[in-house]
C-alpha cells in the first residue's frame, strides 16, 4: 500500500498544484506561448471526459454520469491494484498512476463540476486537446498495463 500512497498521492499532488498555479496566474482561456507553434499553457475549464468527451450533455446528466463513472473506476482501478501489488510492483505502479489521476479529475468535477486543463500542444494550427497532469499520469498508467498485456502475462487476478 505505500507504493500506492507513493504514486497516487505525487501525481493528486502535482495535479492540483499546477491546476492551482495555472488558475491563479492565468484568466481563463488566456494562453501563454512556452515554445511557439509547439506548446502553450492554455487555462480552459473542461466540462467534458477525456478529450472534451460528452462536454455538449447536459449539465446534471453530465456531473452524475462522471461523477459515478469516475468513482467506480477509480474503485475497480484500487482493486486491480490490491490483486497485482505483491505480484508485479510495476504494474500495480500502473493502476496506482491511473488510480492518482483519477482521484486529480475527480477533485475538480466534485470542486468546479469541470476540470482544469492547461496543457496545450500544438504543431501550427493543429491542436492536441488541452490536458493536465492527471490525464497524463493516467495514459502513462494505461501504457503501463497495455504493456503488459501484450508483452508480459497479466498476473492472475
Amino acid at each position: 500500500m505505500i507504493r500506492l500512497f507513493l504514486i497516487s498521492g505525487f501525481v493528486i499532488a502535482a495535479d492540483q498544484i499546477t491546476k492551482a498555479l495555472t488558475a491563479g496566474f492565468l484568466t481563463l482561456h488566456e494562453s501563454v506561448t512556452i515554445i511557439p507553434g509547439f506548446f502553450n499553457l492554455t487555462y480552459i475549464l473542461n466540462p467534458g471526459g477525456a478529450f472534451g468527451l460528452f462536454a455538449g450533455q447536459n449539465p446534471m446528466v453530465r456531473k452524475f454520469f462522471f461523477l459515478f463513472v469516475s468513482s467506480v473506476i477509480a474503485c475497480i482501478i484500487l482493486w486491480f491494484y490490491k490483486k497485482t501489488a505483491e505480484k508485479s510492483p510495476v504494474l500495480s505502479s500502473g493502476f496506482a498512476a491511473i488510480f492518482g489521476g483519477a482521484v486529480g479529475n475527480l477533485i475538480d468535477r466534485f470542486r468546479f463540476g469541470r476540470v482544469v486543463d492547461f496543457l496545450d500542444f500544438h504543431i501550427g494550427h493543429y491542436h492536441w486537446p488541452a490536458f493536465n497532469v492527471a490525464d497524463s499520469a493516467i495514459c502513462i498508467g494505461m501504457a503501463v498495463c497495455l504493456y503488459f498485456a501484450v508483452v508480459h502475462k497479466l498476473p492472475d487476478l
